[in-house]
């Protein structure tokens, strides 16, 4: 997404932030847990940031209950599907030594 802003064209991403669900990554995986983070009327935390602002890409693994997920689910349709997350350690180096 690149809006027009006073004739110069400004690359930007919408965000949806996360939050933490512990204090600390958990002790069997020893990977982080996130959720969707929400304002206080319930609405989701979102921001349209400069994309020079964007430090790294963090991979994102759903957290899956004891119910099977629906064979029809589309990978755009996750973050609405699941709510809780894991932050993947072995996406690379750069996200391993930032989250941890």
């Amino acid at each position: 997404m690149e809006p027009l802003y006073d004739y110069m064209l400004h690359p930007c991403a919408i965000v949806h932030w996360f939050d933490t669900i512990e204090d600390a990554p958990g002790e069997d995986t020893g990977m982080w847990m996130v959720c969707p983070a929400f304002c206080a009327n319930y609405t989701p935390k979102i921001a349209v940031i400069h994309i020079d602002t964007i430090y790294c890409a963090a991979c994102l693994i759903p957290t899956y209950s004891c119910h099977p997920v629906p064979l029809d689910i589309k990978y755009y349709h996750s973050y609405d599907t699941f709510h809780a997350f894991y932050v993947s350690k072995c996406a690379d180096h750069h996200t391993f030594e930032i989250a941890l």
